[in-house]
């Protein structure tokens, strides 16, 4: 079986189809360059206030919302003296239509999570406890390695630029790799060979060592 096939059957559809078709794999793809764009500035935006300011999060949040609240309440006290509209803030609230169906979308992963949990706490799955500690042990030394803002921002430039690229030089690519499948094949022919007679050389050295003692 080579490549060709294993692709063919794996993933008979388009790559736009794969990533979901909806707006996600659009912005992923480029087909709305300007929503792909857009997303690169602002990231790259917020990387900036981060690294290069000393931000954080938690306080760049605090600042900003003092702010806004400070100019809100400077200018409804200036219109209260002044005898003129207040600022025009709507009525906020969330329906409870809204709550349900963040809760219906993150229910099936939380519930996903938490059985995951629950196998490896009581030892029921092995190989899914050793999986999770090698994803676990990578993130860790990803972490080590760079920040957290960096690594947000450099993981949506993958994002948003080998699925495109990807599309665009499909065929290339797919050559490439079935060449490169090939090659793998046969050296993996070649070492089983050589690691099998390496195996019976041993093993007839052991037992000539039996036979003589």
């Amino acid at each position: 079986m080579d490549y060709s096939s294993i692709r063919s059957a794996d993933s008979p559809r388009s790559l736009h189809e794969l990533l979901g078709g909806g707006i996600v794999a659009d912005v992923m793809l480029w087909k709305r360059r300007h929503v792909t764009i857009g997303t690169l500035l602002g990231t790259l935006a917020a990387w900036v206030v981060f690294e290069v300011s000393g931000y954080t999060l938690l306080s760049l949040l605090s600042n900003v919302l003092l702010l806004l609240l400070t100019i809100l309440f400077v200018w409804a006290k200036a219109a209260q003296i002044l005898n003129r509209p207040p600022p025009p803030i709507p009525q906020m609230h969330i329906s409870e239509e809204v709550i349900r169906e963040v809760a219906a979308f993150m229910h099936p992963g939380i519930n996903m999570m938490l059985s995951i949990f629950h196998d490896i706490a009581l030892g029921k799955d092995s190989k899914l406890f050793y999986g999770v500690a090698i994803y676990l042990w990578l993130i860790s030394i990803v972490g080590s390695l760079t920040d957290f803002p960096t690594m947000i921002y450099t993981s949506l430039i993958i994002v948003l630029t080998i699925p495109a690229l990807y599309e665009k030089y499909e065929e290339c690519i797919d050559r490439y790799m079935k060449l490169a499948y090939m090659e793998v094949w046969m050296y993996e022919r070649i070492y089983e060979r050589v690691s099998m007679k390496c195996f019976n050389k041993i093993m007839n050295c052991i037992i000539e060592i039996l036979k003589e003692s």
